[in-house]
């Protein structure tokens, strides 16, 4: 069983950063290979919307990108995983222009014929939704404003979900963040460690079946 998290903060340790490294540790409690990615240490350029990676070569697992970056090996890392855990601070209403690149580029997961216009794309691999994903979104403002600042950054992370057949098993929006204490903080750290579990096991009940 192994699970990525995808950190869409430029600051690799930053609250974002130590939440998702606390939910990673969760999911390793319970016997998960876990691997932290910062994307603001990839070398990821933008999509220059060629629709290549989507339209040729349907026989492969992941489409080719005219690009020459890292992208290709974390997609290779990524289709080879069990669950993700993606996490993202809210940036103008929305997740980072890191973690929005990193999606953007994972459109070479799909395929579509160039004549099927109109239609959504096809995953080249679909995970029957046996992966899991959980999803960690964090902002200035209180917990009661998830509606305007953690459903956006959720959407968005999960776009592709549906058309990979992922699953989602967690939406966690940890609001107020300039204003934490010690104490809340540590209420946050736990439950992102036990929303790490609880991916980890929904991941396992699957394995095993």
């Amino acid at each position: 069983m192994k699970i990525i998290g995808y950190l869409g903060s430029p600051k690799p340790n930053g609250l974002t950063g130590k939440l998702l490294k606390n939910a990673l540790e969760g999911a390793k409690s319970k016997g998960a290979e876990v691997k932290k990615i910062d994307l603001i240490k990839t070398h990821i350029e933008h999509c220059r919307g060629c629709t290549n990676c989507y339209h040729k070569k349907p026989e492969l697992p992941i489409g080719k990108c005219s690009i020459k970056d890292e992208m290709a090996s974390l997609l290779e890392e990524y289709i080879q995983a069990d669950g993700y855990i993606f996490a993202s601070p809210v940036y103008d209403v929305n997740i980072t222009s890191l973690m929005k690149k990193f999606i953007e580029r994972k459109i070479a997961l799909t395929y579509r014929h160039k004549d099927d216009h109109a239609k959504l794309p096809e995953a080249r691999s679909p995970a029957d939704f046996k992966k899991k994903a959980s999803l960690l979104v964090t902002g200035n403002c209180g917990d009661d404003l998830i509606e305007v600042m953690g459903e956006p950054c959720f959407e968005a992370m999960s776009s592709h979900f549906m058309i990979e057949q992922v699953w989602m098993v967690d939406k966690i929006y940890v609001g107020g963040v300039e204003s934490f204490t010690e104490e809340i903080f540590n209420q946050r750290m736990e439950l992102l460690y036990n929303a790490g579990v609880q991916l980890a096991e929904e991941i396992l009940s699957e394995l095993e079946d």
